[in-house]
């Protein structure tokens, strides 16, 4: 009979009960699959944030030195409008008779000049020295050239006007006046002038 049953085609509690195991037992080959594709998510998900977490760094960095420069660049700007003033005041102080009239305020005149270097100084700014130095392109800018037969060529002999630079960079450059050698040409020129 239950041979019969079996042909049927009703199941057996025993069939049921296979069936039933097949279908909530999980399937291992999917699961792991599934596993391996959640892993690869993961690991493409913490690249991502890893990447952005450096993005957002390079960019805090870059704006906090685009903020730096700009701040440089306004107190470069600021700095290169007073050395005019410092300028003129330095002429006037070089102008001032030192008679005991005007002792006072050539006194007077000194400690303001004091207090903007000073300042000058705080801010990184300092003077370029030149005079008796090779001349620099980078740092100093010929006037005029001068003949000198005593001194090297291409030496500063006297500045015109100081020239500074802001922590390492040059803001202004010194204008200075270059000794040349005599041309030696325009001498055997002349050599030859006299002989005849």
């Amino acid at each position: 009979m239950t041979q019969e049953r079996e042909s049927d085609g009703v199941d057996s509690p025993q069939d049921a009960d296979e069936q039933e195991k097949e279908a909530t037992e999980p399937d291992f080959g999917l699961l792991k699959e599934e596993l391996e594709e959640a892993l690869r998510e993961k690991d493409q998900f913490r690249a991502m944030a890893q990447r952005a977490q450096a993005d957002l760094i390079n960019y805090r960095r870059r704006a906090s030195e685009e903020q730096e420069e700009l701040q440089r660049n306004g107190n470069a700007r600021l700095l290169l409008k007073t050395l005019s003033i410092v300028d003129d005041l330095e002429r006037a102080l070089s102008l001032i008779s030192e008679d005991s009239e005007t002792q006072g305020w050539l006194e007077g005149l000194h400690l303001v000049l004091r207090n903007v270097n000073s300042m000058f100084e705080s801010e990184g700014l300092s003077k370029i020295e030149a005079k008796g130095k090779p001349f620099e392109p980078r740092e100093h800018e010929a006037v005029f050239y001068e003949e000198n037969e005593e001194g090297e060529d291409g030496m500063v002999i006297s500045v015109v006007r100081e020239g500074y630079k802001l922590h390492d960079k040059v803001l202004r450059a010194t204008q200075v006046v270059v000794s040349k050698s005599p041309d030696q040409e325009n001498e055997s020129e002349t050599t030859d002038q006299e002989a005849q």
